[in-house]
């Protein structure tokens, strides 16, 4: 009898690590399915988001929102870094920053302000009294690209110095900070 019940714990234990194991696969499967296709964090490299997004910020980043919809201006995004965009060892390959024009809007900035078809953009989200400046050459943004451009215009390599950017080279947007815990929200 001892003999038994000794081989039913060993049983009981070898199931229930394959049991333990089992689960432990499937977690990480899963996570990283979710990582690959759903949503990731990412972290923000830079000072070009100030003040929307500090240096070491994370926000959770959604990429199947262009799948479902499309970009639409205001609308933060991370995408692959822009052939066109200076770059070194050290540079991120993937970058930050909000969508200012769509495609075919002509974007130029005057006096400080940018406009999109003539029409000033009212622009919330920036310090007051932040000029945008180098864009004195209105640009048409041609089909399937965006104008990006950094919250903090007077330190963002972004559109004004890479160019417009292809809409398939979006990772996808930015919609909710989860670090630091006192920035916790929605973007």
């Amino acid at each position: 009898q001892p003999r038994a019940s000794a081989s039913r714990r060993q049983d009981s234990s070898l199931r229930n690590m394959a049991e333990w194991v089992l689960v432990i696969v499937v977690a990480v499967s899963l996570s990283l399915i979710i990582k690959t296709y759903v949503v990731q964090a990412f972290k923000i490299p830079s000072a070009s988001m100030e003040t929307t997004l500090m240096v070491g910020d994370r926000v959770v980043v959604n990429k199947l929102s262009y799948r479902t919809h499309d970009v639409n201006r205001g609308d933060v995004v991370v995408f692959w870094r822009p052939p066109r965009a200076p770059s070194g060892p050290d540079e991120p390959a993937q970058l930050i920053k909000r969508v200012i024009g769509l495609p075919g809007d002509t974007v130029e900035a005057r006096d400080g302000n940018v406009y999109i078809d003539g029409k000033r953009l009212d622009e919330p989200y920036l310090e007051e009294g932040t000029p945008t400046l180098g864009m004195d050459v209105p640009f048409k943004v041609p089909e399937g690209q965006i104008w990006v451009m950094g919250d903090n215009r007077l330190n963002s390599g972004d559109s004004r110095v890479f160019g417009s950017v292809d809409i398939d080279t979006i990772i996808g947007r930015a919609f909710f900070i989860i670090w630091p815990p006192s920035k916790t929200g929605g973007l």
